[in-house]
This record gives C-alpha cells, structure tokens and sequence, in this order.
C-alpha cells in the first residue's frame, strides 16, 4: 500500500512500563507503578498532567493539574452527569431505561499509567494519562466506554481466547469554517489550489499537506502511537491512517488518541481535521474500518484457522454473528444523524451485511491472507464512531455469534453496496434496534444500553430543533 512514511515507534506506554512488575486489575497491558510514574515526570521537566477519558461521544474529558498533585496520591472524581449529556452538551428528557441519577454522584478517575506520555502539541511540558472511571467503591463502572470493551474483551477471556484488532481511520482536511451555515470545503494545498476528489492513492495528493503530515509523524512519534500507513482517499483531502494490529484496548487509545493528535496537527497549520461521517454532501464519508481475528490465549494460534489452514467454524460463526447482530447495534458505530448520511449507495459504503472474499463492497471483507492471519474486516463503522464502542460492538457481535452457532449467509462475489439499503435508515431506528434483543444487554450490560439510548434520543431531539438549507430551499416558497 503507498505510504507517506514509516517512522518506528514504541507501542503506547512503552516507557510507563519500564519497571517491570505483576499486572492489576486496573491495567490489561502493563503495571501500575507510581514510582516509575514519578520518575519518568521529573526526567521530562513535566509540569502538568492532563487526566482525560472518553465520554460517551468520544470526547477526551477529565482534569489537568501540576505533576506534583498528580503523583500525591489525589483522589480525582468527575460528576456522573458527564455520561447523560449529548454532543451538543443538553441533557436529554428521561425515556425508557434511561434515568437520572437524582445525586449526580462521584465517579473517580483511574490513571492507567500505561498510556502516560508527553503532550507534543502544547507549549509548557505536559503529559497526559488515560484514566478509568470506577465508583466511590472502586468498582468499575459498566457504562462507560472503555469498561464497556473491557467487559466485552473479559468474556473472551473467560473461553481462553483474546481478540487481535487493526483500524484504520480516515478524515477529512477541510478549510476553517466559523459559520455552521456554510458547507465544508477542502483546503488549500502547497500548491496553492485546493486538492479535487478521486485521488485515491495518490501520493501528489498526500504532498499537497507534507508539512502537515510530518507534524502528525511527529506528534505521534512522541507519543508512541504507531503508524503503520498513510494514504490519500477518494474524497478531496481525505487521509486514511492505518494502525498496526495488537490489543482492542491499546488500539482504542490509539485511535483516541490520534483523532486529538490530528485535530491538534491540523489547526497548527491553520485548518481543520473532521471525523465527521459525512462532512461534504456527494463526496464519500469517512469509515473507520476494524480488521478483526481473535487467538487462542494459551497457543496464541488464530481460532479463525484449523490446524490444516482452512476455515474454522468459529470463524464462520464470527461472521454469522456480525451479519445478525451488528444491525442491531449499529448506532454503536454509527452514533449520529450525520453517519447514516454516509451509508447510502454509489458512496462507496455499505448498505447491508453482505460478506465475501476480498470484497470492498460488503459490509464484512475477509482480506487475502495465509491462515495465521485470517481475520474478519468490519467495513461499517464511521470514523466518528467512539473507538472503545465501536470495538465492542463489533467484536461483541461477532462472539454471540460463536456463542449461538449462527451460520452466515453464503459469500457474495457480486457487487454488494448497491441497490435497495439493508441497515437502519436513522438514529431513532438504530436505538430501537439496540434495546431489541436480550442478548445484548448480556454483552455490554442494562445499564450502558439504557443510558446510551437515552442520550441518542436526545440528541435527535436537538438536531430536530434545526432548520436546514433543504428545507428553507424546497418548502420555503412551495408549500
């Protein structure tokens, strides 16, 4: 695949890790040591600490305080009310399962010292933690987006096996735009002219932003995200960055990291970077596609694979699963009004759960690969999906699956993402669709499904509130 460039990076909270010790409950990758924390601080002059988790959105929340506070053993707790408000930060009506909590109680932040590292961007030597969200009890809390996958990845666990993930992200680069009125246009390149659409794959189209790629290389150098490709797509100045596979978790904060880093990168050079679904009407959406494979823990063989190298029924199952349960939990990956935009035909998106062999257009695509790296990709999720929701669901869906023994379709050699649409048409549909099924509930817990609805509610809600250009066009002098 052409590449801008490849710069080898440590994995993500490589040097938080150095001193090596019996992993905790509160960490899946490595250790929790304060005073190798502490070390590593004072060696980088670091000032402050900003504490962040994503809230339902996605969003990076938290607190930011002086590295000296941060290693004094400080109890940090954010409202509860931080996981009921909506993108537009409204609080929704309470409907169905979905209520307020009447105290608006603590919920205490959890570094993850793992994922400490520099913030490149800011001029003042910072670094920056992901935290955990647990009650004042210490007990995890199921709702929130990163236990959501945690909870997901333990039922894994518990049959002995451990997914592999690999996403790949795209984006636009779009001109400064301060008036929501205004659509979106690409920005202006080295060249001085703006980059037209149709340039997949084209390396003049990634020169066109070098020194802004070279910002992102190096932001993401210093932070220990690991880049494995980066591409131009088809729509004008739409990248594509590709990650190396590994652990769900450690690539949820990857791509969580890196939507912050790129955004950061962008308005340094003046623009903006946006992980809308469906940012330019007749331009293609940005996905955020989940190559998908699952071990087993103590082989650390592909379950996908049978010893003579021909597909397992797990695989198969995986499949199976995805095709049945993956429309139900869809607004997982697809959270707003804006991503069903981009699930429409000739988009090059897909619009039903077809699956097939090195077939871009189904929604699941089994890459050309040898049995060890057999693996599943999940083409529908949109790049302003959550990263930890959309890996649950996606890798949730295809458990259940495997659980009940669903057989999938039969593959398809034909064109799948065109013609008649297959998936929920809107955000309202897709809420139903998640609350539907018992078996869901299972996987990722009442209590997360219940308050994630509610807030999809009342985000519709508000986007009703809003006249748009179509309607002001067609209705204003006609009706």
């Amino acid at each position: 695949m052409p590449q801008k460039k490849s710069k080898p990076a440590p994995a993500i909270g490589t040097v938080a890790k150095a001193a090596v010790a019996q992993p905790t409950l509160t960490s899946l990758r490595g250790v929790t040591d304060w005073r190798e924390a502490t070390a590593w601080l004072r060696a980088r002059g670091i000032e402050d600490v900003e504490c962040i988790t994503p809230d339902l959105a996605g969003v990076p929340r938290g607190k930011m305080m002086p590295s000296s506070k941060f290693t004094s053993n400080t109890s940090l707790a954010l409202p509860s009310a931080l996981y009921r408000h909506t993108i537009s930060g409204e609080y929704p009506e309470e409907t169905g399962n979905f209520r307020y909590e009447p105290r608006d109680s603590d919920l205490k932040l959890m570094p993850d010292l793992s994922t400490l590292s520099v913030v490149p961007w800011e001029t003042d030597p910072t670094a920056q933690v992901i935290c955990d969200i647990v009650d004042t009890d210490g007990k995890a809390v199921a709702y929130t987006p990163r236990n959501v996958l945690k909870n997901v990845l333990k039922l894994y666990r518990e049959r002995g096996w451990k997914p592999v993930v690999a996403p790949e992200i795209e984006f636009y680069l779009v001109a400064k735009n301060d008036d929501p009125d205004y659509p979106l246009h690409p920005p202006k390149g080295r060249s001085g002219r703006s980059i037209l659409g149709g340039q997949g794959y084209s390396i003049a189209g990634i020169n066109e932003f070098d020194e802004l790629i070279d910002d992102i290389y190096h932001f993401s150098e210093k932070q220990g995200l690991e880049i494995d490709t980066l591409i131009h797509e088809e729509g004008p100045a739409q990248l594509e960055i590709n990650l190396r596979h590994g652990d769900p978790i450690e690539l949820a904060d990857q791509v969580f990291m890196f939507k912050r880093t790129i955004r950061e990168a962008a308005m340094k050079h003046g623009i903006y970077a946006t992980f809308m679904a469906k940012p330019m009407q007749g331009q293609a959406g940005s996905a955020m596609h989940i190559h998908q494979s699952v071990v087993d823990i103590k082989t650390g063989k592909n379950i996908f694979s049978n010893p003579d190298g021909s597909p397992s029924k797990e695989f198969f199952h995986f499949i199976g699963g995805m095709q049945a349960y993956v429309p139900k939990t869809l607004v997982m990956m697809a959270p707003y009004v804006n991503s069903y935009r981009r699930l429409t035909p000739d988009m090059s998106a897909p619009v039903n759960t077809a699956w097939g062999y090195d077939n871009r257009t189904t929604a699941f695509r089994v890459p050309v690969s040898d049995a060890a790296a057999r693996r599943v990709e999940n083409r529908l999720p949109s790049s302003d999906a959550n990263p930890y929701l959309a890996l649950a669901a996606s890798l949730g869906c295809g458990l259940l699956g495997i659980m009940k023994g669903v057989e999938p379709g039969p593959a398809t050699e034909d064109t799948a993402n065109e013609g008649a649409i297959d998936l929920p048409r809107g955000l309202l549909e897709a809420v139903s669709l998640l609350e539907s099924d018992p078996a869901l509930a299972d996987v990722f817990s009442p209590e997360f499904i219940g308050l994630y609805a509610g807030v999809k509610r009342g985000e519709f809600e508000t986007f009703m509130q809003v006249i748009s250009p179509w309607e002001r066009e067609f209705l204003l002098l006609n009706v």
